[in-house]
């Protein structure tokens, strides 16, 4: 079994939480690096949040790097009070994680992108849940990058379905889409892992409630923070009933491609005023070979059972 190391780009909201704490238990992956970047929350916010969790899930091994703090274009960043409110001010649903006392690595997220590019080339995945900002810079700064990282799995974009912050354009496109379109046309071997998918995998209060059941501080405020997520989707996607895993799929598919059906799509952003953000296939090279895969479909039994037991066995195992 090849053993990947994966890095993730997180803005560290409720589903980048999911994910943090899945990819911790993937077998074939090695969570050598998180990113902070902006988005749900701002990105001093997104590193201090994935350090707690890194703590309360028992892996301080694993190093946090300061990101993007605003998108390619823009001198500044100011959270959307839709983002607040779905995530809550301190992005884990008002929930106070116990303090920890890591702090950020010295190295930039883009600089730490860039070695791990050039140190572990085709066993590296990145996996941005978050803006492609981060990625973007890394890339501008070592074009060489897009030819070594074996591949970029990003939660983002919609090809199929309507955007959900306009009806083209999905939340993470739309806070950098120059960014996004960077990426697209750069040269990676990348996964597309957009609304797509993730509107079709969804966690309820059935299963918080198993976490809250484990007994453990790390089940307990797991339990507290999705099930406040799901209480919002509950007011604004009640045809859901439940919370889409966005940012956990993407964790998902990055160590099991199969779980999606994919197309072979070159991909650009539209970066017009009409559609801006939108993510749609490049006319100029429908006829070029490409390294994009856009996901449209998900196994989603497969995919959920395979989460719940990880998750389980993970915030069983971290204690109190």
């Amino acid at each position: 079994m090849t053993k990947y190391k994966v890095i993730l780009d997180l803005d560290t909201g409720i589903d980048d939480a999911m994910a943090l704490a899945y990819s911790l238990t993937l077998p074939n992956c090695d969570l050598i690096g998180v990113l902070s970047s902006y988005g749900n929350v701002v990105s001093d916010l997104s590193a201090n949040n994935s350090l707690k969790l890194l703590d309360l899930l028992h892996h301080p091994e694993v190093p946090v790097y300061k990101g993007a703090e605003h998108a390619l274009n823009q001198p500044n960043f100011t959270v959307l009070p839709v983002s607040a409110h779905i995530h809550g001010t301190n992005g884990v649903g008002e929930v106070t994680l116990p303090e920890t006392d890591r702090t950020v690595a010295a190295t930039s997220a883009v600089d730490f992108i860039i070695a791990a590019a050039h140190q572990y080339q085709d066993h590296l995945i990145v996996i941005p849940t978050g803006p492609l900002t981060n990625l973007a810079q890394a890339f501008q700064k070592d074009p060489q990058i897009s030819h070594l990282i074996g591949k970029v799995v990003f939660m983002g974009g919609a090809l199929t379905v309507p955007g959900n912050v306009s009806p083209a354009a999905e939340a993470n496109i739309a806070q950098d889409p120059e960014a996004a379109n960077i990426v697209l046309r750069g040269g990676f071997n990348i996964t597309m892992v957009g609304l797509d998918v993730t509107l079709r995998t969804v966690l309820t209060k059935k299963e918080t409630a198993h976490w809250r059941s484990l007994g453990t501080t790390a089940g307990r405020l797991y339990a507290d923070i999705v099930d406040y997520y799901i209480d919002v989707y509950g007011e604004t996607s009640p045809h859901l009933h439940g919370c889409a895993l966005h940012d956990p799929l993407a964790v998902g598919i990055a160590a099991d491609p199969s779980l999606a059906q994919t197309i072979a799509l070159d991909m650009k952003v539209d970066l017009t005023d009409a559609f801006r953000g939108r993510t749609i296939g490049n006319e100029e090279r429908l006829k070029e070979p490409t390294t994009t895969a856009v996901c449209v479909n998900v196994d989603v039994d497969r995919f959920t059972t395979t989460f719940m037991a990880h998750m389980n066995e993970l915030l069983q195992e971290s204690g109190e």
